[in-house]
């Protein structure tokens, strides 16, 4: 069960605090009034395990867990037996210690869902939510094998980006090596050689400025690779926070091009969840609460969040989400329609597959026209270097001749 913190007085007055076990803050608060105390403050502990020794575990082996537990369950095995099958089974040591702990929080008489919520960095707060709807709602073995599918998709998603992006960003990486190789060692050896076509005033502009970069390089470089090895170690604690999270959450939705492949594919894993979850009867609020954990955004977040709200208070979903103006329009129109038609579930899974097809078509020619952009890009590189090279030697012929 989860646990909460308490700050609580007793009948003088003395101020008492502790940890108790308890199903909600509601229980929590009546716990504590029963054993003669007046509660002030009541807060969850927070259950995930942030050590050195709990690391992210590969989508594949995350998914073959779902999907194998959902397999042991509906063959009729418990489930402590099914986590003992699954821990003796893997070979990778993070994931071992993980399901072992697990399994013994689940045996001291936790849910599965609470004992997951210990390892959110491993299991995530949409699968641990999955897990606790499909508990809750009788159908934990149908929740586990979704939450396999979306994870399977996830790990596909981030791979097939990967590999689309291999080539370009090889390619930069080889341009920008090159260039500085060349900048740093050959150019510095032609500047001694265009001395006398610069004391005439006849050393060409462009040339001119590849001998200014070159010299400045020798110079830069030096404060350069450390200034940009602690710029990364900067924004690696920064975008940690809720304030990196938020701005680079706002960037990624204001690329151009990518931003809208980002946001559709956010979209489309928060319709597949929702529709999933309305499908098993899961009430709207909740299923809004765990479907906003898939969408991976904080700005897509917050306006889940404030539709949530004004669920609770009538308002049917298509509004809210279109008051927020980070939902397109043509999907807000299709739910408020199947609000209408009582057909919520089916549409958004529908919505959902017409959005991954397009997202995909997208990605593919958006990857398709950075190659071409690359190859250009370095070719105008390459032709600015020989032009600003050749030109004093072509200059030094004709004087000569």
């Amino acid at each position: 069960m989860p646990e909460y913190r308490y700050v609580a007085r007793n009948e003088i007055g003395v101020k008492v605090e502790g940890v108790l076990d308890a199903a909600n803050e509601s229980e929590a608060a009546a716990t504590i009034s029963t054993g003669g105390l007046f509660p002030i403050s009541i807060s969850p502990v927070i259950q995930q395990v942030v050590t050195g020794n709990v690391r992210r575990v590969k989508g594949e082996l995350l998914a073959a867990f779902y999907s194998q537990l959902s397999d042991l369950l509906r063959g009729g095995v418990p489930l402590l037996r099914s986590l003992k099958i699954l821990h003796d089974q893997t070979s990778n040591i993070n994931f071992k210690f993980v399901l072992d702990n697990v399994y013994r929080r689940v045996e001291s008489g936790d849910t599965l869902s609470d004992a997951m919520g210990r390892y959110q960095v491993v299991f995530g707060e949409m699968g641990v939510q999955m897990v606790r709807a499909g508990s809750e709602g009788g159908f934990l073995e149908e929740s586990l094998n979704h939450v396999a599918a979306h994870t399977e998709a996830q790990d596909d998603l981030r791979g097939r980006i990967i590999g689309a992006l291999v080539y370009p960003v090889l390619l930069f990486v080889f341009m920008v090596v090159i260039v500085l190789a060349i900048m740093v060692f050959i150019v510095p050896k032609f500047e001694v050689i265009f001395n006398a076509l610069r004391s005439r005033g006849e050393l060409p502009v462009m040339t001119e400025w590849l001998l200014f970069i070159s010299n400045r390089m020798t110079y830069i470089l030096p404060i350069l690779t450390p200034l940009i090895f602690i710029g990364f170690v900067w924004y690696s604690f920064w975008r940690a926070t809720d304030r990196g999270r938020w701005t680079l959450d706002r960037l990624k939705l204001r690329v151009p091009v990518a931003g809208k492949v980002y946001e559709g594919f956010a979209i489309a894993r928060f319709c597949r969840v929702l529709g999933t979850l309305l499908k098993n009867g899961v009430p709207i609020v909740k299923s809004l609460d765990i479907a906003g954990d898939a969408i991976g955004n904080k700005i897509l977040l917050s306006a889940i969040q404030k539709a949530s709200e004004k669920i609770s208070s009538g308002m049917r979903l298509a509004t809210p989400l279109a008051e927020s103006g980070c939902f397109p329009k043509s999907l807000t129109e299709m739910i408020a329609v199947a609000e209408e038609s009582n057909t919520l579930d089916s549409v958004l899974i529908s919505v959902s597959d017409s959005l991954e097809k397009r997202n995909w078509r997208s990605l593919d020619l958006a990857v398709k026209f950075i190659e071409p952009v690359m190859l250009i890009l370095l070719g105008l590189i390459v032709l600015f270097l020989v032009m600003a090279l050749l030109l004093p030697m072509l200059n030094m012929a004709n004087i000569a001749n």
